[in-house]
């Protein structure tokens, strides 16, 4: 029986719409029939590297066309993508190569001033292959004469439960966790978005959704496997956004509620057609009320569609239609809700024993069907932790009603969401806690106009041991990536202990998220 691969869509389009346009990006505009051969001239070359089956390959880079030919080389190939998180310090990606012996990293010219650390740092890495323009620095392979070098080479066609990426996300303990996420897991992830979301003959998706990140992989094999165009920028820049969906006749993007606002208090927006964006997704944070009708008053042409999920998941797990996302709208009222479940995926609400709790009360979120992730790479009691009886247990808390829509609530573990990126409170608490002065620490998440939540610090000092905010937030950042280290601080007495002599952090959120109907931002 034929397996589930997620080349599948490059063979179709070649087959299909050969001439349509794929990807762009800049003034570069590549038909399906020339990604495709790219990308078999491009697994000849890793297959010449040393990449075997199931090996893994990485890239730390910006979004580009480059990116996507990218991940279709490795499977192509038959390996095993690695994609790297662009935020994270020398010392977390080199772990994060060395977790998973990833052997070859593409890098970009932004990032090439780290190739020389990551050698140094990383156990594994053995090639390094320069994505930018011109020539390829020294000690670096050029993509493109890689390209130039290389014969296509037939498509491996591993698929099925065969491993597809390895993405990592923030571990409890301090360390992030590969999420082993199969072929079948993404392709499923994929067909159960499309068949939830429809798209037009058209489709025209303007990619600024990270690449290294679940979401913006998602979105790319979305638009892919349904024969549209996916227009690729760098980054998230307002203004660039606008231009784009205008000049290409955008039809669709995601992105989260803090680059929503951005976009719609552009100054000059109205100068901008946008008429022809027909769905927004938006995910990673829940979006208010005031920003909702500003943005429906603003982008009048626009369906939106919250999507909620996680890497663990491949990632979508629930979807919250446009008809539901006017104040008061829906049946029986749902805009705090995070939608009804996709089309081959369980969702249960549980109690810590794992039996499902009656309909509207409080629990954690559990989640059964052919996107739950083969488990975390190399970390048997973690996955264990997480997979029980078939069942994916989310950490998040959250409660169902009586029409299945699904309502996040709160986290049950300890992770902030800032500007769409996870991080895990135990990791600051462990670098804050490397300070001499500090006694005991607590990181929770915060509302944040700008971020959705920001990271804040609670903190107790040694006695006479005196310690400033910026002083722990500079420590910080030499240990963790920026974006993970407070942006507040509070210096207390005394934190909440319950008798069992855990800290009680709900204690300490309760003054930030009192009034709010939803205790995550």
């Amino acid at each position: 029986m034929a397996r589930m691969h997620l080349t599948q869509a490059l063979h179709k389009g070649v087959s299909q719409v050969p001439q349509a346009t794929a990807v762009v990006f800049g003034e570069r505009r590549r038909s399906f029939a020339e990604v495709t051969g790219r990308v078999a001239r491009l697994a000849a070359a890793l297959r010449a590297l040393g990449l075997a089956p199931g090996g893994r390959a990485g890239m730390l880079a910006l979004n580009c066309d480059r990116y996507l030919e990218f991940f279709y080389a490795v499977w192509w190939a038959g390996g095993v993508v690695n994609p790297v998180n662009i935020r994270w310090s020398a010392s977390e990606i080199a772990y994060s190569l060395d977790d998973c012996d990833t052997r070859i990293l593409f890098v970009d010219a932004q990032f090439q001033p780290l190739a020389g650390e990551l050698r140094q740092r990383s156990r594994s890495l053995t090639t390094l292959v320069y994505t930018g323009e011109g020539p390829a620095p020294q000690g670096m392979l050029g993509f493109e004469d890689l390209l130039a070098a290389h014969a296509p080479c037939e498509d491996a066609q591993r698929g099925g439960d065969d491993l597809a990426a390895v993405m990592y996300t923030g571990g409890t303990t301090g360390l992030p966790k590969g999420v082993m996420l199969t072929h079948a897991n993404m392709f499923t992830n994929s067909l159960n978005t499309l068949a939830t979301i429809a798209r037009g003959p058209d489709t025209v998706c303007i990619q600024t959704a990270p690449m290294f990140h679940i979401g913006g992989v998602a979105l790319m094999l979305q638009v892919l496997q349904w024969l549209g165009r996916q227009v690729i920028l760098p980054a998230f820049d307002e203004t660039v956004l606008l231009e784009t969906i205008q000049r290409e006749k955008g039809t669709e993007t995601f992105i989260v509620p803090t680059m929503l606002k951005r976009v719609i208090e552009h100054p000059r927006l109205a100068e901008y057609d946008v008429s022809s964006l027909r769905i927004l997704f938006y995910g990673a944070a829940p979006i208010d009320d005031a920003l909702l009708e500003q943005a429906l008053r603003k982008l009048p042409t626009a369906g939106f569609w919250q999507v909620y999920g996680m890497t663990e998941l491949s990632p979508v797990v629930t979807a919250l239609p446009p008809r539901c996302h006017r104040p008061g709208a829906g049946p029986g009222g749902k805009l705090r809700s995070a939608g009804l479940p996709l089309l081959s995926v369980e969702v249960r609400i549980v109690d810590p024993q794992g039996q499902p709790v009656a309909t509207g009360a409080v629990g954690e979120i559990a989640v059964r069907g052919p996107t739950v992730m083969a488990g975390y790479w190399n970390k048997p009691a973690e996955t264990a932790a997480v997979l029980r009886d078939g069942w994916m247990h989310t950490g998040d808390g959250g409660r169902m009603d009586e029409d299945g829509y699904v309502y996040v609530v709160d986290r049950i573990k300890d992770m902030v969401v800032t500007g769409g990126e996870n991080v895990y409170s135990a990791e600051v608490e462990n670098a804050i806690a490397q300070l001499p002065q500090v006694s005991m620490c607590a990181v929770i998440g915060v509302p944040d106009e700008q971020w959705g939540e920001r990271v804040h610090a609670v903190v107790v000092l040694r006695e006479d041991a005196p310690l400033t905010a910026q002083a722990l937030i500079a420590h910080c950042k030499t240990r963790i990536a920026g974006y993970k280290c407070p942006r507040s601080v509070e210096f207390v007495d005394a934190i909440p202990l319950s008798a069992a002599g855990k800290m009680l952090k709900y204690k300490l959120r309760e003054r930030y998220w009192a009034g709010r109907d939803r205790r995550v931002a």
